[in-house]
């Protein structure tokens, strides 16, 4: 009585997947490779695909990169993936990635400028073809160094002072616009800003638009109502609203740098007896997830963040593949999400 077969497992190679396809090796390879599939008939190069996917093919990114001296891959540099904010933007850039034949190489920073240069040398010693940074300072003595030595970036949600680069932000203009006539519209005429870290672009950008939407809405632009938080934080958003409050200040609404900074408004409503919106409206930026969930659920600026991504990954893509472009920069419109955290002046 013969025992049972055995039947040994094969990863399917290039050359299986060319004999598929009907094709020579050399013309599967180019097909496989989103950099080369342009030299390949287009029918040609779906063939060679299907027949791939068919075997359940995968190309040996390192023996390409060693052929081709391109890796293939991306640096990803994050600020803080604590954040809600970054989940959805990273997500948008692997999605387009990917479809590229790319991955990233994802690090976090912790905001810490050492940190932060150890991180982006790491990724360079893999050679990474270019990053993708979410960095949150204006003044990156880093980035204007990597600039110089020739790396390709792109800027996702932030902007740095004096250099040029790709950029895909939000409209934080338009979206604090949006947030101040949401509240004059309800009857608000003292409205407060608990604005963002001022060494920040965004931090500095949504301060400067609070200003100007008072003087559209023909709101008093009163210095003492903007309080800058130190972090984008619930703990630093209470304290300075705690700040605020213990000045004496009158008002009757928050416009929050962003929704961490409205979550810690909600601290302070708690510890002094405060109610909202009865007592205090607030708005928050970004519409991080679960904020409907909230008591008040919080009305928010929306930005799409997953479109973020996607479009960061795409001026990446391009300036790949064609070094010398003149960078560019896009910018996204935000929309206003109203739930139960504002409500007319009492």
């Amino acid at each position: 009585m013969s025992g049972p077969k055995i039947v040994r497992m094969t990863t399917p190679t290039l050359r299986d997947v060319a004999q598929l396809a009907g094709v020579h090796p050399a013309t599967a390879s180019r097909a496989l490779n989103p950099q080369t599939r342009p030299l390949v008939n287009a029918e040609t190069a779906r063939k060679v695909l299907r027949a791939a996917e068919s075997i359940g093919y995968q190309p040996n990114p390192i023996a390409r990169s060693l052929k081709t001296a391109r890796s293939a891959t991306v640096g990803l540099v994050i600020p803080d993936l604590t954040n809600p904010l970054f989940p959805p933007i990273v997500r948008g850039i692997e999605d387009v990635l990917t479809t590229a034949g790319y991955n990233a190489w994802i690090v976090n920073t912790d905001n810490d400028p050492g940190r932060e240069e150890r991180q982006v040398e790491s990724l360079r010693s893999r050679q990474v073809e270019g990053l993708i940074v979410a960095t949150a300072r204006r003044d990156h003595p880093l980035l204007l160094r990597l600039h110089r030595q020739g790396v390709r970036l792109v800027l996702v949600n932030r902007r740095v002072d004096g250099l040029e680069l790709p950029s895909v932000t939000a409209d934080d203009d338009a979206g604090i616009a949006m947030a101040v006539a949401h509240l004059a519209s309800l009857g608000h005429t003292k409205i407060a800003h608990l604005a963002g870290p001022q060494q920040t672009s965004t931090g500095v950008s949504r301060a400067r638009a609070f200003r100007h939407a008072l003087l559209d809405q023909g709101l008093a632009d009163d210095p003492r109502l903007t309080v800058e938080c130190g972090y984008w934080s619930e703990a630093e958003g209470a304290q300075a609203l705690r700040r605020l409050l213990d000045s004496g200040a009158e008002f009757t609404a928050i416009v929050a740098g962003n929704d961490l900074i409205a979550l810690g408004c909600y601290d302070v409503f708690a510890e002094r007896g405060m109610t909202c919106p009865d007592d205090m409206s607030v708005v928050g930026f970004n519409e991080m997830p679960f904020l409907d969930k909230m008591r008040p659920p919080l009305t928010t600026v929306a930005i799409p963040h997953y479109e973020i991504g996607v479009e960061a990954a795409r001026l990446l893509l391009d300036t790949i593949e064609e070094p010398d472009r003149h960078p560019r920069s896009v910018l996204l419109a935000p929309s206003l999400v109203v739930r139960a955290s504002t409500a007319p002046p009492r």
